[in-house]
């Protein structure tokens, strides 16, 4: 009689993309593909989780020949790639968010906007001088005027400001609007403007549970702050070498860098490789 296969270390793995799956350059490794490939043959489920929306995650998913569930938005998206199609869509309410920017100007000073627009197709809308770090694989509308901004249903703003650092900037905007909104950091100089409540976690959550699979049964990847609600929430939470601080405090255990294909080494010691 043939023995049973062993049981599968964790049977969903969460990777967040920037500074995480994708090396500097935006591609993925050949080693951290293979990796990928090996634990899925033996059963694992592999979930994308970024703070991209969906419409600039698809050409990555596609290069991965990914089909299954992906949550972008910060996990206000969560996409069934092969339906293309959302199975939830988390909106920020405009006049809270118009709140939410007033008091932080209030203490601040004038800050730059983008907005990020709902639906499959959703583009950036930027105020003029807005400096988006992925602007070149973003669909990006630059130069809006303000009621353009403001004109349609948006997934969050990203929030910029002329001489503040994104963790002055964060700090003021807990400190001032976190009661009506979530705020991570996004990038460096960027702050994100979320729907209250909304985290990465949340999104996974929701994806793992239509996979009939949970927190129990997962090992997610990342590298800033707006990943560790997804690091707490799994199993086994892995920072990235180029991780901050409090995203390596969270995690448990450190990876080698994206360039160096961290993702692959965790992988290989959990699945074999």
């Amino acid at each position: 009689m043939a023995d049973a296969p062993s049981p599968l270390p964790y049977a969903l793995i969460a990777t967040d993309l920037d500074g995480t799956l994708l090396r500097s350059d935006r591609t993925i490794g050949a080693r951290t593909r293979a990796a990928l490939t090996l634990a899925t043959e033996r059963g694992a489920r592999h979930i994308v989780v970024t703070g991209r929306s969906v419409s600039w995650t698809r050409h990555v998913l596609a290069d991965l020949g990914y089909t299954g569930l992906a949550v972008c938005g910060q996990g206000g998206q969560v996409y069934d790639t092969a339906a293309h199609r959302q199975l939830t869509s988390v909106t920020l309410d405009r006049r809270t968010a118009r709140q939410a920017v007033a008091l932080i100007e209030a203490v601040t000073g004038p800050l730059t906007l983008a907005a990020d627009r709902a639906g499959l197709d959703g583009v950036v809308v930027a105020a003029p001088g807005y400096l988006h770090d992925l602007a070149g694989e973003t669909p990006l509308v630059p130069d809006a005027d303000e009621e353009e901004l403001w004109a349609h249903p948006v997934r969050k703003f990203y929030v910029q400001h002329a001489t503040l650092t994104e963790d002055e900037l964060a700090s003021v905007a807990v400190r001032v609007a976190g009661d009506l909104v979530g705020v991570v950091k996004a990038g460096p100089g960027e702050v994100e403007l979320l729907p209250k409540g909304l985290t990465k976690a949340t999104g996974l959550a929701f994806a793992a549970h239509r996979l009939g699979l949970s927190g129990a049964d997962t090992i997610a990847f990342g590298d800033m702050a707006n990943d560790i609600p997804m690091l707490d929430w799994a199993a086994h939470g892995v920072a990235m070498a180029a991780a901050p601080a409090e995203v390596k405090a969270a995690a448990d255990e450190v990876a080698p860098g994206n360039d160096e294909d961290g993702v692959a080494v965790v992988l290989e010691r959990f699945f074999g490789g």
